[in-house]
Formats: C-alpha cells, structure tokens, sequence
C-alpha cells in the first residue's frame, strides 16, 4: 500500500525546523514505525526516531500523530491509507527536542526520580534470611499502576505541564501511587507529604488526556486521584487542593448538593475570603450568589448519607474506593450481558445499606485488599540465589 507522511524535522545544529511530506511503499500490515523504518532506510537516513522492542513493551517510540501522543509500533497504517489522510508526525509535547522525533526525557526522569521509586520496607526482616509472601489480592490494588512502561506519551499530553513546567505530572505520579499502594511499603504518609506539596498531586487539571493516550490504559489521572484521597484519608490536607475536594465530599453528604457559598471560605479561609468581599457583593447585588437559608436539600440526600458511612464502616476510604470501583466497572465491561444478574457469579459483591443482611463474600480476592493494619505479610522459603553469589 501506498503511504504518505508529513513530518516535522528538527536540525539541532541550526534551530531550523521544516515540515517534509514523504511517500513510501508499505505492507498492509505495517505499523507507524514500520513506515518510519522504511523512510529512513530507502528515502532519507538522517531521520531520527527512538525504537527498541516493536512490541508496546519498551516504550521507546512516542510520538505525535495529528497532534496526538501515540507509540508508534502500535498505530497502524492501514486505515489512514485507505482514506487517503496524509497525517502529520512530530515529536512529543512538553520535552526539549533532541534532533526530529528525538526528545530529550531527562525532565521527566528527574521528577520520576524525586518519586523516590523504591521500596521503603515497613517491615522487619524475618529470621535466618527468609523472603516474605504477601497475597496476591492485596498487590492487586497496584496492578495497573505496576503495568506502567515508562514510555512518557503522559507527559506530552498533560495541560498542566504544558503551563507550569514543574508540576511533577502524571507520569511520575503513577510511580508514586505504585509504592503508596504497596501494603510492603512503610513510608506512606511522608511519600503523601512530599507529593502533596507544591506542584504536586493537586495541580492536575484533570482534562483526562493522560487517561486517552495512555497505551497500557493504566489511567494515570485515576492514579492522581487515588492519592488525593489517600492524602485525605491519612490527614494530609493542607493544600487548597485537599480542602476543596473535602467540601465537595462534606456538601454532598449534608445537602446532596454543592454548597457553593461557603466553598470560598472552606477552601481559602478567612482572610481570602475577606478580601473578595468586594467581589462577593457584586454577586449579591446581581442575585448570582446563590445564598439561601435554609439552604436546598435534595430529596433523596438519604442515599449519599449512607453511602458515605457504609463506605466508613466497610474501610473503603482513600484508594481502596477507587480501586473497588474500578473492579467494578471493570467486571461490567467485560462480563455484562443483557439480563445477566450485575451482582451474580463471578461479580463484585452487591451493595448493602446498615440494617440490611450482607452478601456472602466471594472466594479469593474477590473483595479486594484488606486493612493495611492485616498481618499479610507472612514469612516464606529461602529466597533463590545465583551460585556465586548475589540475588
């Protein structure tokens, strides 16, 4: 088949950037990359690109297609040929450029190292050097975070990097998550303090590109939010972030809706909230304030009461309420059928008000991960080492 791309060179010894349209012979099963490859080989050898593994393992081989993030040995060709769209190709977003499709990711590699990203035990080692176990369930609460491969395409579609340069982004935080989540792990709270600071968790914008373009869909804007809640859930609540999101969570219990006249002073304090009086006033007089008292009650504000105490009493604060509800949808997705019992085998468990009879609990893992305060680590057998020596 016959394919044309458009692709933005950049000659690093002259600054000079120019947009080139080249047209190749391809299979039909031919990748970008694929394209990429045959470019450079028969049509012009001083384009530059990164590849490794052509497999959406190595995360080597970002880019953007059309002003999109892709990896480029996923996107196939085929389609964009047969309707006879000439896509343009450029390096990723919000990276120095190095030479063409070239970014320079150290940047990003510096805020994934600020992460930390290391175990930091929260245990003692048991005796006679003996690994520990821990159940499968309770490292499932990071599974997508864990399947991260560190390819970047986050980074070039994150809004809030693109207007201030130092928020650590998406992908870094992902990171973060991946190791506040380890039940192994014993530096939660001063990982939630440093990520919390400034340019830290409660700077995403949460436009959700990061979600769109992720490759593994590990949905690094949900990883951001499980950490918010889990700085929540373990006090670190400085920020005007944390207040913000606490008052959405506090109206909707109260009223069942946002109570958005008091949301200034809850999230700002006092002092802020004085010095737009002047602006406060201007609303009053346009009757664009809102202010009512009592204020409105929604009819059935019941149910969000006792959602929030069931979540209470089932400890399904902080992370373990996204994750729950990501296993939820999941198991919808993939296993609904019209007229199939939502709550029936080989589903999350059903949903009960306090008064109400609970539901069995499911076999295995179903249920998630317990308490961190469970005993789930347990000592194991001697962990393989090589002959000469080392792990």
């Amino acid at each position: 088949m016959q394919v044309a791309l458009k692709i933005w060179r950049y000659d690093p010894s002259t600054g000079n950037r120019a947009l080139k349209e080249y047209a190749v012979d391809a299979p039909e099963e031919a990748t970008l990359l694929d394209c990429l490859d045959v470019i450079k080989d028969k049509a012009d050898g001083s384009l530059a690109y990164r590849k490794s593994c052509r497999m959406m393992i190595c995360g080597s081989c970002g880019m953007r297609m059309d002003g999109a993030t892709v990896l480029a040995c996923k996107t196939r060709m085929y389609e964009i040929a047969q309707a006879e769209h000439i896509p343009t190709i450029s390096a990723m977003g919000n990276l120095p450029i190095v030479k063409d499709l070239v970014v320079d990711m150290g940047p990003a590699w510096d805020k994934f190292k600020a992460m930390k990203p290391y175990l930091q035990p929260g245990y003692e080692r048991p005796e006679d050097g003996k690994e520990h176990r821990i159940a499968q369930e309770r490292m499932d609460v990071i599974h997508k975070e864990a399947l991260c491969i560190n390819c970047g395409l986050c980074v070039s579609e994150c809004n809030s990097m693109e207007s201030g340069p130092e928020f650590l982004g998406p992908w870094a935080l992902v990171k973060g998550m991946r190791f506040v989540g380890d039940p192994r792990d014993g530096a939660t709270v001063e990982r939630l303090e440093q990520y919390s600071g400034e340019h830290g968790i409660w700077e995403c914008t949460r436009c959700y590109f990061c979600n769109e373009r992720c490759p593994k869909a590990i949905d690094p804007r949900d990883a951001i939010a499980k950490l918010g809640a889990e700085a929540i859930k373990e006090g670190v609540d400085r920020d005007m972030g944390a207040k913000h999101a606490k008052w959405f969570v506090r109206s909707a219990e109260t009223t069942g809706w946002l109570r958005e006249t008091e949301l200034v002073l809850q999230t700002q304090g006092v002092v802020s909230t004085i010095r737009q009086m002047r602006f406060a006033m201007s609303l009053i007089a346009h009757n664009k304030a809102g202010l009512k008292f009592p204020p409105d009650i929604a009819a059935d504000v019941g149910e969000a009461r006792a959602l929030h105490k069931l979540t209470k009493e089932q400890d399904r604060q902080g992370y373990l309420g996204h994750v729950q509800g990501e296993r939820a949808l999941a198991k919808l997705v993939h296993g609904y059928q019209p007229g199939r019992d939502p709550y029936g085998p080989g589903s999350f468990p059903k949903p009960y008000l306090p008064g109400e009879e609970a539901p069995p609990a499911p076999a295995g893992g179903e249920m998630g991960i317990g308490s961190l305060a469970q005993a789930g680590l347990t000592p194991g057998r001697e962990p393989t080492r090589k002959p000469e020596g080392g792990a």
